[in-house]
């Protein structure tokens, strides 16, 4: 096993930690002392065992200018002769976020992999300890480093603290510090540790000098599913690509073969994972159209009849580019149409317009809008989010739209945080501030504007989950709740510890899948205790694992946004049309 610093936690230990402030009584200490033994951890749940430990190192045989084992492991700055705390935080917020963390525990209940495996160093109070011994100038082992990657970034702790810790901007500095470590085959130094290298990334301004990693570099494995993801999915013409393949398999039955221990094993466990929580998708035969306008004066182009099941992606006519508002015009705004969004939910997106067309909204849907860069952001890769947002504030600002309606929590807090994104660029900062004060989450928009469309009937009993995006980073959980129970004979059940991620978070499903697995049946489980009829979501990637666990548990529920409910009532639809089995 590869040596550490001294202090720097392994995959197993537990970080010391100072006494709580008074002020905070949270849950007690982990942490052992002399005087005060640590209570017992948590025992992981007899279902849902922790992953196994990582292997010993399997580093190369040491060489010239590679320290040995009986050599003392020196830190990144011995190292590379650099002050590493001012490369890796240079302002000192990281290290002031760190300090700000008075150990209370109160994170601890609230994280979703600390209830699957009881570990400190997977909290965020323990990966807060990491990070500050890394800033410090400690390298990390890769045991710790995957203590990093295991978080999903669901930012329920941010709902936890009463401190205030900036956690978010920890884990993705954390995140964009793995990014930057180059692979072992990426060596081209031969000085002395040539494993601790300079990274090649910059911060998202573009102007920051590339800074060490502290952490080590991933498995070329690892790159190349990452390098694939973020080639393909902030794309949606290269999306679609995917989706012949994707009903080819779900024709011949390829994806319900993965229930077989035997094919599973066979495959990559990011394709096992993909294919597991891959949209539904509908044969591809001749689709009847209606030729009745759905946007009164606007460009008519023939639309798809609605299929019974609204969660089941479909061929949907894209809304046009500008829909004009149903009787007085009260605002203008601009619609984002998002990756998965509209490759596998296009249906959403007519709904969205065409809620917004009712409740008095002029709608522009700008042509050629790119990626938010929501997915890059929430793993750390900063300067490609940033790309993203560029282009992405540049469309919007020739639109020239009062607000900026979000359907996506993801991509909404993504969108939001542009401002900190860009915030060092100097010729971005002040139009990255000025688009993200004008983005609002559909919900919230909705609520503020008031209502105006008549609400009809619908019947049904509706679960809404929480997606982690809008209740915890954008703290919206009223909004959208408020909306569903002004729709006439609607009842909502609440979810059993709503504030629990799914498992989803971005990309964790693909890179994560087993740890994102067990989250999924827990949240699957506790949708199906609501005995709803209809599970609504405001997030993609939620919808999808959800929908997926609640297979797994032979518990089939109808998945359907917010946008698609409020459609069905301001329609006058019946309740057959979200849930196949109410009479219709």
């Amino acid at each position: 096993m590869a040596e550490q610093l001294p202090g720097l936690p392994d995959d197993t230990a537990r970080a010391p930690q100072p006494a709580a402030s008074p002020d905070h009584t949270g849950p007690p200490e982990p942490a052992a002392s002399p005087d005060h033994p640590s209570p017992p951890e948590p025992a992981a749940s007899p279902d849902h065992t922790g992953p196994p430990e990582p292997a010993p190192s399997t580093e190369p045989a040491p060489g010239p200018g590679r320290a040995r084992a009986s050599e003392p492991a020196l830190s990144l700055e011995e190292a590379t002769g650099l002050r590493i705390s001012s490369q890796l935080d240079p302002t000192g917020e990281l290290r002031e976020a760190v300090g700000d963390c008075v150990h209370c525990g109160f994170c601890l209940p609230a994280c979703p992999t600390y209830q699957l495996w009881g570990e400190e160093m997977d909290s965020p109070r323990g990966r807060i300890h990491l990070i500050g011994q890394l800033l410090d100038g400690a390298s990390a082992s890769q045991a710790a480093a995957q203590h990093i990657d295991r978080c999903l970034g669901c930012m329920a702790c941010l709902t936890a603290c009463p401190s205030g810790v900036r956690y978010d901007r920890l884990i993705g500095a954390a995140r964009s510090w793995a990014n930057q470590s180059a692979g072992p085959e990426d060596d081209q130094g031969a000085g002395p540790r040539a494993d601790i290298r300079r990274s090649g990334g910059q911060a998202g301004d573009g102007s920051q000098e590339a800074s060490p990693s502290p952490l080590p570099p991933r498995s070329r494995r690892d790159r190349l599913v990452r390098a694939a993801i973020f080639a393909t999915f902030p794309y949606p013409d290269r999306l679609r690509l995917l989706v012949g393949p994707l009903r080819a398999a779900q024709r011949t039955g390829l994806d319900r073969l993965l229930d077989h221990d035997t094919l599973a094993s066979r495959l990559p466990p990011e394709l096992a994972a993909a294919l597991r929580v891959a949209p539904r998708l509908a044969v591809a035969t001749p689709t009847p159209v209606k030729l009745a306008s759905r946007w009164p004066a606007a460009r008519r182009e023939p639309t798809p009849i609605r299929p019974p099941r609204p969660s089941k992606p479909r061929r949907a006519g894209r809304p046009p580019e500008r829909i004009p508002a149903r009787g007085t015009r009260r605002a203008v705004v601009g619609m984002l149409t998002g990756c998965v969004q509209q490759v596998f939910f296009p249906q959403v997106n007519v709904a969205t317009a065409r809620v917004l067309a009712a409740e008095g909204c002029e709608v522009l849907i700008p042509a050629g809008q790119g990626c938010c860069g929501a997915l890059s952001l929430h793993d750390g890769r900063r300067a490609e989010a940033a790309g993203f947002a560029r282009r992405l504030i540049e469309t919007f600002e020739r639109a020239g739209v009062d607000a900026i309606v979000v359907n996506s929590a993801g991509c909404g807090s993504a969108m939001k945080e542009y401002q900190e994104l860009l915030a060092t660029d100097s010729e971005w900062a002040d139009r990255a501030a000025a688009l993200s004060a004008k983005v609002a989450d559909f919900s919230e928009f909705l609520a503020a504007l008031g209502p105006a469309a008549a609400r009809h009937p619908l019947p049904i009993t509706v679960a809404y989950h929480d997606a982690c995006h809008l209740a915890h980073a954008q703290r919206i959980t009223r909004a959208p709740r408020d909306l569903l129970l002004a729709i006439p004979g609607l009842s909502l059940a609440e979810i059993p510890d709503v504030g629990t991620c799914c498992g989803s978070a971005g990309i964790y499903n693909l890179v994560q899948p087993q740890a994102a697995a067990d989250l999924g049946e827990r949240k699957a489980a506790a949708v199906r205790e609501t005995g709803a009829d209809l599970l609504v979501s405001g997030n993609p990637g939620c919808a999808l694992q959800i929908a997926s666990a609640l297979a797994v548990l032979e518990s089939p529920m109808p998945v359907a946004h917010l946008a698609e409910v409020l459609d069905a009532s301001f329609r006058a639809h019946p309740a057959s049309r979200l849930v196949p089995s109410k009479p219709g």
